[in-house]
């Protein structure tokens, strides 16, 4: 039996893919903050899924829990989902929401990495997955933090991807655009393309099966993105700035 764990997997896309993984058959370990959110989420499935109550930015906390899970069987997959993001947009950066997004979205991916390659590199085999976000491919205006995160996590992956080949060991950087869940809920502007969370989990267990190095969506938002991150940075100051663009509130 394969297994899998998955950071910050009792809500949105953490969640769908812990269901999906549960249903095709894996062994499915999960950590979040609470464990009433855990179980609401799987209220029927709770004997299934092995849970650790763990805050990602705990180094330590995070390292056992994995080790824990994989004591049994090994690690075949780990995806760190968990992310956190700006409940206000402002010109003004909020440094306490971001110093703290900079332990969740990024450390936290190199934590949960670190206790993965513990059990992984031993074994000769394995599957680094990191939840990224095509805010990662620009800086945009409001989320000063969360763009420079997602940029970090994409190309701390894309030196993995590299690095870690020669132990059989596979890494996917998944950057989504908009999708539908409580991270997305709070936005007060248009959402191009945004997509359900059990189609985007679909999706990128695909791309994770095809052990892609980076997968972006959806195809069209996707790829207008990254055409506008190779354009000159004055070009791209002159269409981001736009009105339309304005996301922050002051």
């Amino acid at each position: 039996m394969k297994s899998v764990f998955i950071t910050g997997g009792t809500t949105g896309i953490g969640f769908e893919l812990a269901k999906l993984y549960l249903y095709q058959g894996w062994r499915v370990g999960i950590c979040a903050r609470d464990r009433q959110k855990f179980l609401s989420a799987f209220s029927s499935d709770q004997n299934k899924i092995s849970f650790y109550e763990v805050d990602v930015s705990n180094r330590e906390q995070l390292k056992a829990s994995i080790a824990e899970f994989s004591k049994t069987e090994g690690l075949d997959l780990l995806i760190a989902n968990a992310g956190i993001g700006y409940k206000n947009k402002s010109k003004v950066p909020d440094f306490e929401s971001s110093y703290h997004m900079v332990h969740v979205n990024l450390l936290g991916v190199m934590y949960s990495f670190e206790a993965a390659l513990d059990i992984m590199i031993p074994r000769g085999r394995g599957q680094l997955v990191a939840v990224s976000s095509i805010a990662g491919y620009n800086g945009l205006p409001g989320v000063s933090a969360y763009s420079a995160t997602k940029a970090a996590v994409l190309k701390y992956c894309e030196s993995l991807h590299l690095d870690l080949g020669q132990f059989n060991i596979a890494v996917t950087t998944i950057c989504p655009g908009f999708v539908e869940t409580p991270l997305t809920s709070t936005n007060r502007h248009s959402m191009p393309f945004i997509i359900k969370a059990p189609r985007a989990a679909q999706l990128i267990a695909k791309a994770i099966e095809k052990k892609k190095m980076i997968y972006a969506f959806p195809f069209f938002f996707s790829s207008i993105v990254r055409f506008i991150s190779i354009l000159p940075r004055t070009w791209y100051k002159f269409i981001i700035t736009r009105k339309s663009f304005d996301y922050s509130k002051r």
